[in-house]
């Protein structure tokens, strides 16, 4: 029997691992035709994920609103990359077609909690989890709610109504709280990492609390998971580097974006030296004879370090004392409004 994990990550694909648009028809008809190998992944996205899903204990779970006739192309994809996952959830947009359930369609409440649930119900339980999102759906509010509900933070009353207002339908409310009920209460969604495809402002995120952090591309992902334990310095440095080799960024661009997670907040500067200390005693020889054109470890520890220097003296954005409960019917309602504007502006032009 296989032990319990100390650790699941929970993924979405769409614009959290790969490029994808759904903004048009036409988006979503290149998106449907595409190959394995004309989909793209974000830069570091892969080696991030490639190495979640290599490490002993640690749980990589796939939950996706791709329709589930997708599922072969995109397998085919997360093979293509070397990326092992130990569940791959779909949507099954067919069946709601067939059922008259056109609602289903895009609501994302109704399908992405209960699917979340249902994987924690029907897998060993473990003690951590850290989820992964983007800024174009509603991804930071369902892991909020998701994490909140397991924490026991959500009584049934308040679920019917937040459900309600996601558009769903009775029986998918009956079986998100059958679900509900089954899970113990545990604070265990430590961690919900937020990509900001659209390069979203960061600032709304904060209303989510600490415990969400929105990044702009995956070293910061990196970062964020090397503060909380997950990853050590080679790991973090390994992700780095498929970065710095996909031509997309440079040294200085990274170093950039640890300092935007400093002022932030979302990241100590005790910590970047840390990580400062442990690439710098890495053998370089060992990981960069076959990319010469890397800079050596040396150069990217006093990068690091140096940018925590810069800042000392500034004052990083300040947390409230005490994070307010989130007001979840109005966040989905304001999503559900946001969506619906989006489509008729959509359909004006």
């Amino acid at each position: 029997m296989k032990p319990a994990p100390r650790h699941v990550f929970r993924w979405d694909l769409d614009k959290t691992y790969l490029r994808t648009e759904f903004d048009s028809f036409g988006d979503l008809l290149r998106s449907a035709i595409e190959s394995a190998a004309d989909k793209k992944a974000y830069p570091g996205a892969t080696g991030l994920l490639r190495t979640l899903s290599t490490t002993d204990g640690y749980r990589v779970c796939i939950v996706s609103g791709s329709p589930t006739q997708m599922r072969t192309v995109l397998a085919a994809k997360l093979a293509l990359d070397g990326v092992a996952y130990d569940e791959f959830v779909l949507k099954n947009n067919l069946k709601n077609i067939l059922r008259g359930r056109f609602r289903s369609l895009r609501a994302q409440v109704p399908y992405k909690l209960p699917a979340l649930l249902s994987s924690r119900v029907g897998s060993p339980p473990a003690p951590a989890e850290t989820l992964f999102g983007d800024d174009a759906e509603a991804d930071a509010i369902i892991y909020c709610l998701y994490a909140d509900i397991l924490a026991g933070r959500v009584p049934p009353s308040e679920l019917v109504r937040i459900l309600e207002s996601g558009r769903a339908y009775p029986d998918e409310i009956e079986h998100t709280l059958a679900l509900a009920a089954q899970l113990p209460a545990a604070d265990v969604a430590r961690r919900i990492i937020i990509h900001l495809d659209r390069r979203s402002p960061t600032m709304p995120f904060r209303r989510f609390g600490p415990r969400l952090v929105p990044v702009y591309n995956y070293f910061q992902a990196a970062l964020v998971l090397y503060s909380d334990g997950v990853l050590d310095a080679r790991q973090v440095m390994f992700i780095a580097f498929e970065m710095l080799d996909s031509g997309q960024y440079q040294l200085a661009t990274l170093a950039n974006s640890l300092q935007d997670l400093m002022r932030r907040n979302r990241l100590p500067g005790a910590i970047v030296l840390r990580l400062a200390d442990e690439v710098r005693a890495q053998a370089t020889g060992e990981v960069l004879a076959s990319r010469p054109h890397i800079p050596p470890f040396e150069t990217v520890a006093r990068a690091f370090a140096d940018r925590v220097r810069e800042l000392r003296g500034a004052i990083p954005l300040a947390w409230p004392t005490e994070v307010e409960p989130l007001d979840y019917v109005s966040l989905v309602d304001q999503e559900h409004l946001a969506r619906r504007d989006k489509k008729r502006s959509a359909a004006r032009r």
